[in-house]
């Protein structure tokens, strides 16, 4: 039983994290013109993208509310291993397509350290069950439907302004 409760704790503090993390890269996302300008409102006093951090925790309690806590641990599992590959990706690309782009901090032992976080990610990953694989794909069809769909015709970056 108290494996059981430090399993639950653990999985909801992480989901937690998740959720607030979410909201900013929605937030972020948004301001790059990407996702439509809801996620980028801001709460007059505090400060936080506020519609943004509802909508997804009330998305994620119904999800919750309906997974079994194994596939949500798994779904949680990959979908964050994932982003390790994204970011690690991302730091070996930028380092050589941006060199010269000041940086406030800097990713010690690139490429050896990124490359090493993509196979260990991958690693994990392997390991994880023929459906969370599925899951992931789904989402990723998802998030690319969502990109072609809106993000495309309103980036920032492709059209140097903000439509509405």
């Amino acid at each position: 039983m108290l494996i059981k409760i430090g399993a639950l704790s653990g999985l909801t503090t992480v989901i937690l994290v998740l959720l607030y993390g979410q909201s900013r890269i929605f937030f972020q996302i948004a301001k790059d013109g990407l996702l439509p300008r809801l996620f980028s409102d801001v709460h007059p006093s505090l400060g936080t993208p506020w519609k943004s951090q509802l909508m997804i925790g009330i998305v994620v309690a119904i999800v919750a509310a309906l997974t079994p806590i194994d596939i949500l641990g798994e779904m949680v599992s990959i979908g964050t291993l994932f982003a390790f590959v994204l970011v690690c990706g991302a730091v070996i690309y930028l380092r050589k397509s941006d060199a010269e782009i000041a940086r406030p901090f800097r990713t010690p032992g690139v490429p050896v350290v990124p490359v090493l976080g993509i196979a260990f990610s991958l690693m994990l990953m392997v390991f994880l069950p023929l459906e969370t694989w599925l899951r992931l794909v789904v989402w990723l069809v998802i998030g690319l439907g969502l990109y072609f769909a809106y993000g495309r015709r309103h980036s920032v970056l492709l059209n140097g302004t903000r439509s509405s």
